[in-house]
């Protein structure tokens, strides 16, 4: 009983204790056909654990076709082979002042409870010798939200990818989103969301941080 009740309060709290994603050694040894043939066999035992009637045309798809959006879809951000190039380039502009890329879609997953979690990522950096395609760091972002998450290891490893390639700690991210594990059960809290922010570099300064929070806050388009 008391094992249970430690799985609710981890679970409850969002806990994580490790900045990169739990995954076993051989987590890649099967291919994705294998594993979306074997996520089908599992998942239709639950429905059938549930008692629906896998007979019924509406349902008897339904293992297969989750297997396949959980491989191919939702997860596909745990492979490593799937992982976007993060070209660069050389910072020829001289470009030296800051640049945002906003409201970027957060579509991930709790990995408390596999339920989604939905909102919009920001993330800025100041650039030094090198900058980047735009679009690669919302291939970044999402590459690492298609996976089973929490929400302050999202931020981090956004970051700590970002501040590696572009060769500059002066990176920040933050995401803001709304967890269906907290609105469609446990509190059922229907309005709240989550915000988290992590930053490195210059925007350690509260004067460039806050530069950065006033843009995201009131720049529309």
């Amino acid at each position: 009983m008391k094992e249970k009740e430690q799985i609710e309060i981890v679970g409850d709290n969002h806990f994580s204790s490790n900045i990169k994603t739990p995954l076993r050694a051989d987590a890649f040894d099967t291919s994705d056909d294998e594993k979306i043939k074997n996520i089908e066999y599992h998942f239709k035992m639950i429905m059938k654990e549930m008692g629906l009637d896998l007979t019924d045309d509406s349902l008897s798809g339904t293992p297969y076709r989750v297997a396949k959006m959980y491989v191919k879809e939702l997860f596909y951000g745990l492979n490593p082979a799937n992982k976007p190039k993060l070209s660069t380039f050389e910072n020829k502009y001289g470009y030296q002042k800051m640049l945002i890329e906003q409201n970027i879609t957060i579509d991930s997953a709790c990995e408390h409870h596999f339920l989604p979690i939905i909102g919009h990522a920001n993330v800025a950096y100041i650039p030094k010798d090198k900058v980047i395609g735009l679009s690669k760091i919302n291939r970044l972002v999402d590459y690492y939200a298609r996976r089973p998450q929490v929400q302050e290891r999202l931020v981090l490893q956004i970051l700590n990818d970002l501040q590696q390639v572009l060769g500059t700690k002066d990176v920040i991210v933050s995401v803001t989103a709304k967890h269906l594990c907290v609105s469609s059960r446990g509190i059922k809290d229907q309005s709240s969301f989550t915000t988290t922010l992590e930053y490195g570099g210059c925007f350690s300064k509260t004067s460039i941080r806050n530069e950065f929070l006033k843009v995201i806050t009131d720049q529309k388009l």
